[in-house]
């Protein structure tokens, strides 16, 4: 997890919209190649939702992460990433 995961995940959480990753780029101020690459992660690890082909929400689980509900090292061992 990174500091852009992050931020990702908080600019869902707070705005509670459905988000295409452009959208997501020009809110958080990253690049919109960056949000692509860390979407994909964050899908992989359940924290984001696919609403529909390139919308994403965040998921029950990204609010547990963000509330500290939820340990990134165990994430990371789940996805294999790290």
């Amino acid at each position: 997890m990174t500091q852009g995961d992050d931020r990702i995940l908080e600019t869902l959480a707070e705005s509670d919209l459905i988000l295409s990753p452009a959208v997501i780029a020009i809110n958080t101020e990253y690049t919109r190649n960056y949000v692509n690459k860390r979407v994909a992660v964050l899908l992989e690890n359940d924290l984001i939702e696919r609403v529909q082909d390139g919308y994403y929400q965040i998921s029950e689980k990204g609010r547990q992460y963000l509330a500290g509900d939820l340990n990134a090292n165990k994430l990371e061992d789940e996805s294999g990433d790290h």
